[in-house]
């Protein structure tokens, strides 16, 4: 315990400047959600209040959005508004509007209607028994809403850094890609404390009872605060390179901005981190980011539908290249060396024991040895544990399902000697493990390659070649390597693969 809190206080330490940054991008995102939020629900509730008719089904939508997935939501933002914080903001409004919405409706239709009549019997027009009377008294169960709302945004926004918005999101996602608590901590930490602090703020705004007024202005003063700096700071890069949440596919990606930016006169941006295949994809379609690497297994497999049982790397390719360029005008560059790969890992130890160096090895102690599988190679039919004793003709007596988060812990307790990886993960190089040869071929090929919208390689001719002079390069262990730099040794992604190109001159 006394480890662990440890190397929390030294990553705070050595991050300080990352997590100001980070911390001021969810501030801006939630302030800026909240804002938006309030100046949609707010009148539409005054308005409700006057249709009480149509009360019950716009609250009801409302409620119906809130109900959506965050997540799902967020993915479905990127069709029509790209990746960023535009969309991540658009999402937030709609899951903080249900709150401020039902309360300023409620608070308003719950005013004593003689005070009403009084107010309009001493000669108020509507409009100023609303300003004089009516928002003022709804004030608090309007701020109750808005109360509500700011902590459900700022909750929330940390899944924002799946679409490239940023936040503290980065850091928990970090942590969980890493299974490092400390990086989930200095995310979750500061989040936490961010929303009592809102919420402090807008407490006190409602316990000075302060005027509906005052508080819009002073809304209105944070949001130009808020929102100066990002439009400052905006600007628009040549060629904007997006990556997948873990190490790898920013490593590649900075490979990729290092090759461009040394050969043309193009700047680069990397948008990495951005969540899974979906996301960046559809971030590729609608022109978000132009380039990304890709799997050949996962392209072929999740982008095309097919199966590539019993198929080699270069017929995956080849399949690959020509299906997805037909069915979505993007062009599939040259792949690398190393195939990222489903792979099963013993430790170094275990593998002298039992003198193992292939799958089919594993059944001389198919009794004796205890496997941990994660949930997802237990579920998969074509390249799981299923397709594993179909394949190789036998099972294991002892396979446990493990959270990929606990596996490292359950490898160096010693509770099980064979685990499913792939094949160039980093704990592979943390934990001494050595990849059994996959001798029946079940494992389909994965090897990554620069995915590139056609459109930009018609403007960029020139870039095919940039980016093929990675083909054939970077083993499975080079692969490792960086990995582990990067999620063990806390390593800058752009400079690992800038030393990696350096040291392989293939950058100057």
């Amino acid at each position: 315990m006394t480890e662990a809190i440890q190397e929390f206080f030294t990553l705070f330490a050595n991050q300080q400047e990352m997590l100001l940054e980070l911390l001021w991008e969810h501030v801006q995102m939630s302030f800026i959600s909240l804002l938006c939020a309030i100046l949609i629900a707010v009148p539409l509730g005054i308005v409700l209040t006057r249709t009480r008719r149509l009360a019950e089904p716009v609250i009801g939508v409302a409620a119906v959005l809130q109900t959506i997935p965050s997540l799902a939501l967020l993915g479905f933002m990127i069709i029509f508004f790209g990746i960023g914080t535009v969309p991540a903001i658009i999402a937030l409004t709609v899951y903080a509007l249900l709150p401020i919405l039902r309360n300023t409706y409620t608070g308003i239709s719950e005013i004593d209607p003689s005070i009403k009549e009084a107010a309009t019997g001493m000669g108020m027009s509507p409009a100023r028994r609303l300003r004089k009377v009516e928002l003022p008294m709804a004030m608090p169960v309007v701020m109750a809403g808005i109360r509500t709302s700011m902590v459900l945004i700022i909750g929330t926004a940390t899944l924002a850094a799946l679409i490239g918005a940023g936040g503290l999101g980065d850091l928990i996602m970090t942590g969980i890609q890493r299974a490092d608590q400390s990086y989930i901590l200095l995310g979750a930490i500061p989040a936490a404390i961010l929303a009592l602090l809102f919420d402090f703020i807008l407490w006190w705004t409602e316990k000075a009872k302060r005027s509906f007024m005052t508080f819009s202005i002073v809304m209105g003063a944070a949001f130009l605060i808020v929102i100066t700096p990002a439009i400052v700071s905006t600007q628009q890069e040549d060629i904007v390179v997006g990556g997948k949440l873990d190490a790898e596919p920013e490593i590649l990606a900075n490979m990729y901005k290092h090759l461009i930016e040394q050969d043309t006169d193009l700047s680069v941006d990397v948008q990495a981190g951005l969540g899974g295949t979906d996301i960046v994809f559809d971030a590729l379609l609608v022109g978000d980011i132009d380039i990304y690497p890709e799997f050949t297994g996962t392209a072929y497999v999740d982008l095309l539908g097919e199966d590539p049982s019993g198929m080699n790397e270069e017929d995956v390719y080849e399949a690959t290249k020509e299906g997805i360029e037909e069915a979505y005008s993007v062009t599939y560059l040259e792949p690398m060396d190393y195939n990222n790969t489903y792979a099963l890992a013993v430790s170094e130890a275990i593998g002298e024991e039992y003198e193992l160096e292939t799958v089919s090895d594993l059944e001389l102690y198919q009794n004796e040895l205890t496997a941990g599988f994660t949930f997802e190679f237990l579920d998969r039919p074509d390249d799981g544990y299923d397709a594993f004793v179909e394949t190789y003709g036998f099972e294991l007596a002892d396979v446990n399902g493990l959270d990929p988060g606990l596996r490292s812990q359950a490898i160096e307790e010693g509770e099980v000697e064979v685990i499913d990886a792939y094949s160039t993960d980093a704990y592979l190089v943390e934990y001494e493990m050595i990849v059994l040869e996959d001798d029946e071929e079940l494992f389909p090929p994965y090897q990554g390659a620069p995915l590139m919208r056609e459109d930009v390689l018609h403007e960029h001719p020139e870039l095919e070649g940039i980016l093929n002079t990675l083909a054939g390069e970077i083993s499975d262990e080079d692969m490792q390597e960086m990995n582990y730099l990067v999620d063990y040794e806390d390593a800058d992604p752009e400079e690992v693969a800038k030393d990696y190109l350096q040291k392989n001159g293939l950058l100057q």
